[in-house]
């Protein structure tokens, strides 16, 4: 083989391992990272707490009702008016 191929083979070998070890560097410090701001951060569990109780995060604890999903059919209806509204507002929009 010439020199010019193998230069090439070795700057693609050199370019790929170079690009390899960046990608294990970049996942394992935000993996770091990540567990850093998970043990170190109590907005987030403060605010985690406050949406398994069913609180707003920094509003008032609510009395002792509970907060029930709509059903199905309330949210088809809401759904509905508010791609229809949606609707209007664009087609309003283009006159």
């Amino acid at each position: 083989m010439s020199d010019l191929v193998l230069a090439g083979l070795n700057l693609a070998l050199y370019g790929m391992g170079f690009v390899f070890v960046f990608l294990l560097l970049l996942v394992g410090l935000t993996t770091v990272m990540s567990t850093l701001v998970r043990r170190f951060s109590p907005t987030i569990a403060v605010a985690q707490r406050q949406h398994s109780n069913g609180q707003k995060p920094g509003g008032a604890r609510r009395s002792n009702s509970k907060v029930e999903a709509p059903s199905p059919d309330q949210d088809q209806g809401r759904l509905i008016a508010v791609m229809s509204a949606a609707i209007k507002q664009h087609r309003s929009s283009l006159d």
